[in-house]
């Protein structure tokens, strides 16, 4: 059997004395996309920043492609990563958030190669043949000379999600990519994903478009109050839920 690309055993994480999650058990098989729900404050970004050791787990289990994240075991013993080990296996996990976070004094297409030349040592030629081919895959060639300011919201995002894919990931993980943008340029963005998902990348995604969750999602999670409180295939968990939070939930945001 193969290796789930992400899978969590008794998840937990805290800031002081508020308890943010409270033993997530999850899986997410390679090529699936797996899209996270629930009201602000459930946990659900939290536990995303932890997949890349953004945010440290203080208890539980959570591994990438069969490695602990932001450990290695040995014999019955934990030793967290150096600083270095971290960034290192980092580097297979591309994360977007809901800002874009794009360097201002640069290009779309030099935001984007960037990370390329810098942290893997690709050449600059190379990086700059990639960056013209992701930037035509989500639709911006003609925007390659551009800054940040002179693109919209959704552009920006684009070029976000063109500039995590530079680096080649294995796992993509997207923080409410859409929550930042006007609503007429939300679209975009999502069938950029959606063909992402067509291509097989594996990815885990926050966000609050239940329609893309029901179309594009192999799961859907529902969490609140740092636990998952039901999971399973979209037209199950969006359309006919176990649980009343789970239905309270979606007669609010459908």
């Amino acid at each position: 059997m193969s290796v789930p690309m992400v899978h969590a055993e008794g998840v937990r994480k805290h800031f002081g004395r508020l308890q943010v999650l409270q033993g997530i058990d999850l899986t997410v098989e390679r090529g699936q996309v797996c899209c996270l729900l629930g009201p602000s404050g459930s946990g659900k970004s939290t536990f995303l920043r932890c997949i890349n050791h953004l945010e440290k787990v203080d208890g539980g289990r959570l591994s990438v492609d069969g490695q602990l994240v932001g450990y290695r075991q040995d014999g019955n013993r934990l030793h967290e990563l150096r600083e270095r080990e971290v960034a290192e296996r980092r580097r297979d996990i591309g994360m977007v958030f809901q800002r874009f976070n794009l360097f201002p004094h640069m290009t779309a297409l030099e935001n984007i190669v960037e990370a390329p030349i810098r942290v893997a040592g690709v050449s600059r030629a190379t990086a700059r043949e990639e960056a013209v081919r992701l930037l035509d895959r989500v639709a911006l060639r003609d925007r390659a000379d551009h800054y940040p300011a002179q693109l919209s919201g959704g552009q920006q995002q684009r070029v976000a999600i063109a500039r995590a894919l530079a680096m080649k990931p294995k796992l993509m993980l997207f923080d409410e990519p859409t929550s930042a943008l006007d609503p007429e340029l939300v679209g975009d963005v999502l069938e950029v994903m959606r063909q992402l998902a067509d291509d097989g990348m594996t990815m885990v995604v926050v966000t609050h478009e239940i329609g893309f969750a029901r179309e594009v999602a192999d799961t859907a999670v529902f969490m609140d109050g740092g636990t998952v409180v039901e999971a399973g295939r979209p037209a199950k968990v969006l359309v006919d839920p176990e649980h009343e939070r789970t239905r309270v939930f979606l007669s609010k945001v459908l």
